[in-house]
């Protein structure tokens, strides 16, 4: 087979397969590389979405993970088109215009698809999800100052799309179901801190509730009802209650799922030559025998590289350390490991408004620790935070507790 004839095939050109391609040419593939997605945009990032594009301080051009020119001078096809069929046996992929295209390795980056509320009148044009540039595009000129903005959710997409908001100058309602925002993703004092810090900042929240409908005025405005029985008026509602892994494909294939895609330390499926990563990879924890799934920036970024050197062969181990961002006004929170294995956590109160929660499993072994803060000061300690889960070491919870006693100094 002509050396231009050998593909490598990425389904899914965001973020993930964005950087996978771009690593298979660092990496010395000459062959022809497919990187097929459905949406028109090149590769992009994603956490702007919900921050720095609806506030107006970056471009959609500016999210491109690269330029135009580097994805053309590096001679990645990108296919727009829908994937019908895979078929592992036989690495082929039938395109949604018929077309079949043979692969030597497949890397399945879908990602996700946003969770929709099946509620009367969730299909009005004003009830809106954030997942994409295109959604973000519809978004942003509805966030006008004044305008009564609902959002449905109070995780974190949820949370940054109430801080834009209100940064643009919008009257927000927040509602969540649970019994407090951020669910189990961080401890319930950090969540108790970012509640504060929206309130603040003019967003009202109200817990424990839930919409039963939408209903459309004459003025094009809807009345969100609520299961509680209230009512509130919006121009907009945008819901942010999470995504759904994108693995139908897979599992039409009778690859091995289990809400996601499930990998090796590779990142290698069930199907020889299929690797998975970023938000639709199921993979193996590094603490433990258990596999997560991960949506994060980090998680995209890192799997991508590992993914693209085990497709030319490779047996890399994906073994970074999840760590996930959220910025809110002039704050941001940080969690890093994995914070529920913990039987113990300690609190460390590092001044200038900032907390962090480590924790600890049964060995005394570091598996996790949250954070907020203002930006700034409390993200240099974050990052130090960070490096000590990194090494998993096991070490004194009063030095962690004591202030006094400098995070480098543990390293």
């Amino acid at each position: 087979m002509p050396a231009t004839e050998r593909v490598m095939a990425i389904v899914g050109a965001g973020h993930v397969g964005g950087r996978a391609a771009q690593t298979l040419r660092e990496a010395g593939w000459r062959g022809r590389i497919a990187l097929i997605g459905a949406e028109p945009h090149l590769p992009y990032e994603r956490p702007p979405l919900s921050k720095a594009l609806l506030t107006g301080e970056r471009s959609a051009q500016q999210c491109g993970l690269r330029s135009p020119e580097a994805w053309r001078d590096d001679g990645v096809e990108h296919i727009v088109a829908t994937v019908r069929a895979l078929d592992p046996a036989r690495r082929t992929l039938e395109l949604g215009d018929g077309a079949t295209l043979h692969y030597e390795a497949l890397l399945l980056a879908t990602g996700g698809h946003a969770r929709r509320l099946a509620i009367p009148g969730a299909s009005h044009a004003g009830v809106l999800c954030l997942r994409t540039l295109d959604d973000a595009a519809m978004i942003g000129p509805r966030l006008a100052a004044g305008a009564h903005i609902v959002v449905v959710g109070g995780g974190f997409i949820g949370l940054e799309v109430a801080a834009s908001a209100r940064a643009r100058g919008c009257d927000v309602t927040l509602i969540e179901g649970g019994a407090r925002l951020l669910g189990r993703a961080v401890p319930a004092a950090i969540a108790a801190r970012a509640h504060a810090l929206h309130e603040r900042n003019g967003v009202r929240v109200l817990l424990k509730r839930a919409p039963q409908a939408f209903e459309k005025r004459a003025d094009s405005t809807l009345d969100v009802m609520l299961e509680s029985g209230e009512t509130l008026h919006a121009d907009t509602v945008i819901v942010g209650i999470g995504i759904e892994p994108a693995d139908e494909l897979a599992r039409a294939a009778g690859i091995e799922v289990a809400r996601g895609i499930l990998v090796d330390e590779a990142l290698a499926t069930s199907a020889r030559g299929v690797f998975a990563a970023g938000d639709v990879a199921v993979f193996p924890s590094r603490f433990g025998a258990h596999r997560i799934r991960q949506e994060t920036w980090h998680n995209a970024e890192t799997q991508a590289r590992v993914a693209a050197h085990n497709m030319l062969g490779g047996r890399d181990a994906y073994r970074e350390l999840p760590w996930f961002w959220s910025d809110q006004y002039d704050h941001q929170l940080q969690v890093a490991g994995e914070p529920a294995l913990g039987a113990r956590s300690i609190v460390r109160i590092p001044g200038g408004g900032a907390e962090i929660h480590f924790d600890l499993d049964e060995q005394g072994r570091l598996v996790g620790a949250s954070g907020f803060g203002p930006t700034g000061a409390f993200a240099r300690e974050m990052k130090l935070a960070r490096m000590l889960v990194e090494r998993g070491a096991a070490i004194d919870p009063q030095s962690l507790a004591n202030p006094e006693v400098k995070l480098k100094s543990l390293l």
